[in-house]
């Protein structure tokens, strides 16, 4: 399963003026829907749903789908305008708990 996400991850770095021209692009590149169709794909297609989230420094919510029994797993980025853009996807997903290890931490 491969998805071309180049775009989507270079909008997500860009400062705001830049990124509705870029949103523009990776639209028309068909990188990036609207949050509830491409959940709804996710689910649909790949039987992913939610594992993670968390807010990138330029206020773009970063979420990870995955599916565990068939381990695909994507990443999205959620822009404040609303727009969802596929960041990175794969195979052989793992959920993990794992706890600090002292000395190997910040």
């Amino acid at each position: 399963m491969t998805r071309p996400l180049a775009l989507a991850a270079l909008l997500l770095a860009l400062p705001l003026p830049l990124q509705a021209q870029a949103q523009a692009q990776a639209e028309n590149a068909r990188q990036c829907a609207p949050r509830e169709a491409l959940v709804a794909l996710l689910a649909d297609r790949y039987g992913e749903s939610r594992q993670a989230l968390g807010l990138a420094a330029n206020n773009a919510v970063v979420e990870i789908f995955a599916n565990p029994e068939t381990g695909s797993w994507t990443i999205t980025g959620t822009l404040p305008s609303g727009v969802t853009c596929l960041i990175a996807s794969g195979e052989a997903w793992q959920a993990l708990a794992e706890s600090l290890i002292r000395g190997e931490g910040a």
